[in-house]
């Protein structure tokens, strides 16, 4: 069988003051047909993957364009529509084709076109007619629309938050995909709109046992895939927010029945998924207090993977304000700090503006002398299970070993290693306090012999998702309302 492979990738925050044009694109390299050959452990690994799986079985493969992005902004309309159109006519130029394998995130959209994903979904499958299988591996954040639910036969969401689980789905997507063509399973696909918005940490109850839950099912009988997409809270899309959804083998009505089921569990156990915050005084207080070391807390709100700045100063200003010791601070993404101090010698002494650069969101900029104690060039990290560029990193100690790590990209901290090899030990730091929401727990948890905390500090990622300003998607869910009910979806089926 000819398989076609491609990836675009990126997620949008309709809030975020940070556009994505082709730059943040370039970051990561933009591949035309050799990602999996050029990037195989970067974050075009999925598309590796497939080419091997492919191969192995005797398939022939043909890839086309792999791009992908920090999350940000919306993508520049011009930036989007050129990505979609080479995917297009490196499809258009493949034909004939058995299966399309897609890697996208499920959150990405662009100026005019909220929902890219399902845009580019409509005219492939318009291009390609309804016999060529169309498998999709989506991010957990996605938003589960009509027209994405409606083009893919085979639709598979990451089920663990951190998402370590993209090399396994990737599998599934492929297994499902060629069992489709081959004619040996007819997938059909129930969906469930569970009516809320937030984040739900698989790493603890009581979603870790509703992961098992699903996980269960699918073992059994004709129940081929469930996938539970958690939606992107600050992605002000018309069909956002959480959609379960359960892929049958021809079986629609066990389907839709498993998938009310499951929506429904996912909604009763919504108050026990809360995520527990703490006001950054208080944070720092217990970090002030605490005799094991050393502490981790999380500033979500300035997350760079849900497309905050990376560089707000709001906790950094409560650190200096409280004299705390022993501190540490990761990533603050200053591209314009990082060129100063690569000009200037290790050991050097130096008033530095660091910060609160970008918006509103990210505060006020804080001046403050540091010691430049080490510089890496093409830094990198490891993270679900693939490598993400950091560009050059810095690292610079204040007053009360207080240590900053400076990044000229944004990313989040999802492998201490990536700290420690500048030359920091962490075992030994009082607090670490991470720009993530979540994907630094794996990695993390473990130095956190204090405890992980998760700080509610401002910026561009509101926890409040009561009262995130939308505009253009239902303000019936919950915790907006206690009147939201989960529902069957039906209308998904239905042409435009």
């Amino acid at each position: 069988m000819r398989v076609f492979i491609s990836q675009l990738l990126t997620e949008s925050n309709s809030f975020a003051p940070i556009p994505s044009g082709s730059s943040a694109f370039e970051e990561f390299g933009i591949h035309r047909g050799d990602a999996s050959a050029q990037a195989p452990e970067g974050v075009f690994a999925t598309l590796a993957l497939w080419r091997r799986l492919a191969e192995n079985a005797g398939h022939e493969v043909i890839e086309g364009l792999a791009a992908q992005a920090q999350p940000g902004g919306r993508t520049l309309r011009s930036v989007y529509e050129g990505f979609r159109d080479e995917i297009l006519d490196a499809i258009r130029g493949s034909l004939p084709l058995d299966i399309i394998l897609l890697n996208l995130h499920g959150a990405m959209s662009a100026v005019g076109c909220d929902n890219c994903e399902g845009d580019l979904l409509e005219r492939i499958r318009v291009l390609v007619g309804p016999n060529v299988v169309i498998g999709v591996e989506l991010d957990l954040h996605c938003h589960a629309t009509a027209s994405v639910l409606r083009c893919s036969d085979i639709l598979i969401a990451y089920k663990e938050y951190p998402h370590n689980d993209i090399a396994d789905r990737a599998r599934e997507v492929f297994q499902l995909s060629i069992a489709t063509a081959e004619k040996r399973i007819k997938p059909v696909i129930s969906v469930v709109d569970c009516k809320m918005v937030g984040l739900w940490h698989t790493t603890r109850e009581p979603m870790s046992g509703f992961v098992e839950r699903i996980r269960a099912h699918e073992t059994a009988g004709r129940v081929l895939s469930v996938s539970l997409g958690h939606g992107f809270p600050w992605g002000d899309v018309a069909e956002g927010g959480a959609r379960l959804w359960v892929i049958t083998d021809d079986a629609q009505e066990l389907g839709d029945e498993l998938a009310l089921e499951l929506g429904q569990r996912f909604f009763d156990i919504r108050k026990e998924t809360a995520q527990p915050l703490m006001a950054i005084d208080d944070a720092l207080q217990r970090a002030m207090e605490t005799t094991v070391l050393p502490i981790v807390a999380a500033d979500g709100a300035d997350n760079p993977g849900g497309g905050a700045p990376s560089d707000s100063t709001f906790v950094l200003k409560r650190i200096l304000a409280k004299d705390i010791d022993n501190a540490l601070i990761a990533f603050l993404y200053d591209p314009e700090a990082v060129k100063v101090l690569v000009d200037t010698d290790v050991g050097a002494k130096l008033e530095l503006r660091i910060g609160g650069k970008t918006s509103a969101a990210s505060g006020s900029p804080v001046d403050i002398e540091v010691e430049l104690k080490a510089i890496l060039h093409g830094h990198s990290q490891s993270g679900l299970g693939l490598n993400w560029p950091l560009g050059t990193a810095v690292w610079v100690r204040a007053a009360n070993r207080l240590d900053l790590i400076l990044t000229s990209l944004r990313s989040q901290p999802f492998d201490p290693a990536s700290i420690e090899k500048l030359g920091i030990d962490l075992a030994s730091k009082r607090l670490i306090v991470v720009k993530s929401i979540q994907h630094f727990h794996a990695g993390f948890a473990p130095v956190a012999k204090g405890g992980v905390i998760y700080i509610a500090a401002p910026g561009a990622l509101t926890p409040d998702f009561a009262n995130i300003p939308y505009k253009k998607r239902s303000l019936d869910y919950w915790p907006r309302t206690e009147l939201a009910v989960p529902c069957l979806v039906t209308d998904w089926k239905n042409e435009p």
